[in-house]
């Protein structure tokens, strides 16, 4: 079977797409490269394992395939085009539809997700940048989320399963963003206080399990996946782990507030909190809505710092003071949380 250098090398020509004379853009994720070219977009998944997930075999980079387009027709139908083939015959590589592999095909040595191509000037985190993002934009957003959450399935997980989940990943903040080597700033404090926090405002968080509120969501809502075209579509949720996609719904919409927030559009998570409210008919404490954004804040610092942790971290300078911002507005949303929380909150 062709090593992956060789399946890089023809797929980094506009040939391989029957495109010869069109631009070819490649993109390398951490866990794929992607490939724009004309109005089409290919990822090709990376074989690499971690802790949460496993695309080192070809029989899981397929099934992971399928799951990423079936899982993102949700929220952006029409994007999602299918799978193509990387077919290796007589010595030589072809990219073939899923749908139109016969019985005279080549060898399959690995798939693509195909999609159509997105407007990048439509991409919420460029609107922001610019400063172009209307009210109307972000009601048209609420109604598609919505309209998602309302018939989201409700997510198997018990009240103390769904607070262990976040306890986990206390620990993991500890594991990382204390790291000696990092000497992060007020990260021993934001995670001491997101630990008194979780104790605090358990309770919360397992009436949100136990009212049937943790559903099987997208898992990754932040502005470069949501389009604001009309209507809306969002991408890239998390195809590679279920767990991660049971979430609540306002733990989503935290994470979007806060990504939005960093991007210096504030106003954004408070309209989509308020709409979404409205339209799910389900109002969350204030408390509740901090703890998720200082959850996910220490979240975001630590997967920042986590890339530093790779034999040859891609743009090392970048992630320290990333994790500083995303600690500092943790630290923020757990005040917040502390001014808010009911004294009963963990009963």
């Amino acid at each position: 079977m062709p090593e992956i250098e060789a399946k890089l090398k023809f797929l980094q020509t506009p040939e391989a797409y029957g495109q010869p004379a069109a631009h070819l853009e490649c993109i390398e994720t951490h866990m794929s490269w992607v490939f724009l070219i004309g109005n089409e977009v290919f990822k090709l998944k990376k074989p690499v394992r971690f802790p949460f997930l496993d695309f080192t075999s070809l029989t899981s980079r397929e099934f992971y395939c399928r799951e990423e387009v079936r899982l993102n027709r949700r929220l952006a139908p029409g994007v999602y085009l299918g799978l193509k083939s990387l077919q290796w015959r007589d010595g030589r590589f072809a990219l073939v539809a899923d749908e139109a592999r016969g019985a005279d095909a080549g060898e399959t040595v690995d798939w693509l997700v195909w999609m159509r191509r997105l407007s990048p000037d439509r991409m919420l985190n460029q609107l922001i940048a610019e400063g172009n993002v209307a009210p109307r934009d972000i009601d048209a957003l609420i109604h598609l989320l919505g309209t998602f959450y309302r018939v989201a399935p409700v997510a198997p997980v018990s009240p103390d399963e769904y607070l262990a989940r976040f306890q986990y990943e206390q620990a993991s903040n500890r594991e990382v963003l204390l790291r000696p080597q990092f000497q992060l700033r007020d990260a021993a404090v934001a995670i001491d206080q997101l630990g008194l926090a979780l104790m605090r405002g358990a309770g919360l968080l397992r009436s949100r399990a136990s009212r049937q509120r943790v559903l099987e969501g997208h898992g990754d809502l932040r502005p470069e996946h949501v389009c604001l075209v009309q209507p809306p579509v969002i991408i890239d949720c998390l195809e590679f782990n279920p767990q991660l996609r049971q979430v609540d719904p306002f733990d989503e919409i935290a994470y979007l507030g806060l990504e939005c927030t960093m991007a210096g559009a504030p106003w954004i998570g408070e309209r989509l909190t308020s709409g979404c409210a409205a339209v799910l008919g389900d109002c969350p404490a204030p408390a509740l809505m901090h703890l998720y954004t200082a959850h996910r804040a220490l979240l975001r610092a630590r997967l920042a710092m986590a890339h530093l942790l790779d034999p040859q971290p891609r743009a090392p300078e970048k992630w320290p003071p990333m994790a500083a911002r995303y600690i500092a507005r943790a630290l923020t949303a757990l005040d917040a949380f502390s001014a808010t929380t009911p004294h009963d909150s963990q009963k």
